[in-house]
């Protein structure tokens, strides 16, 4: 049940309008090649305090439409039409709805940014729907749309195992993030099936390992960082710039490169100097997504 201050009223539609957080990858590890195609992974995913917006508009029929344009996604692939369309069929509710995405998080950025759309549609409609559904059934559909998608349905800044999917809450110190975007979108498909790609990582104990050396980027890195550079010049050029304030990292398996910083202004003062074409953006670590945060009053 939604408390009435919680939905509104938007051409006389009830209605949601919820955030979509990006996220980072402070490290990644592939261990090895599954049987099923997928990669045993380790990682630790850090929410972050920005990202896109979804409005969801409710509809008596079973029409879901969504309102999204992008020359680089066909709308019928879009992650966010299959997720309302799987718990629809999944639940077997009668309803619709009426899907506005606004984009802020880079595609193929490796910042998250399909999946958290999926996990926002997913605990959006579920509301708006009255489906009922509770945490551990949403993360179960998210999975079938995508590896990333559970981490944003449950919530929390997380270590995760498995092809991502094996999560546990982890809370990590205070920090703000420069995130570097250059110009281009990259394949997850592509750089995993790279024949280059390091696939025999060690496994590590993350519970040991310390979570302020985590965030500023001493411990650990990401097997996909070299297969990235000499693909793409421009995300070499990005980190390579960035080594004069601090620890660059990539991100998933995108173009996005980060630092972390202890206070904001100094993120904010070294993105002053990020040259023009590049797209920068400063955001905070937070251990609790911003879409729970925003959902506290609903039951």
């Amino acid at each position: 049940m939604v408390k009435n201050k919680n939905l509104i009223m938007i051409n006389n539609k009830r209605s949601l309008k919820l955030p979509s957080p990006a996220k980072l990858n402070l490290f990644l590890n592939i261990l090895n090649r599954r049987r099923d195609g997928y990669h045993n992974i380790q990682t630790i995913f850090h929410l972050l305090n920005t990202g896109d917006f979804i409005t969801l508009h409710f509809r008596a029929d079973k029409k879901i439409i969504l309102n999204f344009k992008d020359n680089e996604i066909k709308l019928e692939d879009n992650i966010v039409l299959h997720a309302a369309k799987m718990l629809q069929s999944t639940t077997g509710v009668s309803s619709g709805c009426e899907i506005l995405l606004q984009k802020n998080i880079p595609i193929g950025a490796g910042l998250g940014g399909g999946s958290s759309n999926a996990a926002t549609t997913l605990i959006g409609l579920n509301l708006l729907w009255n489906c009922k559904l509770n945490t551990d059934q949403l993360a179960n559909i998210g999975k079938n749309l995508g590896a990333d998608v559970p981490v944003f349905v449950r919530g929390n800044s997380a270590s995760a195992e498995g092809v991502g999917d094996i999560l546990s809450p982890i809370f990590l110190p205070d920090i703000w993030y420069l995130i570097i975007v250059p110009n281009l979108h990259i394949s997850t498909r592509r750089i995993f099936s790279h024949p280059e790609l390091t696939r025999n990582s060690p496994p590590i104990k993350i519970s040991a390992l310390d979570a302020t050396q985590i965030t500023t980027g001493l411990l650990c890195g990401n097997d996909c960082q070299g297969v990235v550079e000499n693909l793409h010049i421009e995300v070499k050029e990005v980190v390579e710039w960035l080594k004069t304030f601090g620890t660059p990292r990539l991100t998933g398996t995108g173009s996005g490169v980060f630092c972390g910083f202890q206070f904001r202004v100094s993120a904010e003062r070294v993105q002053q100097q990020v040259p023009s074409e590049w797209r920068s953006f400063v955001a905070k670590g937070v251990n609790r997504s911003i879409l729970y945060k925003k959902l506290e009053n609903i039951i």
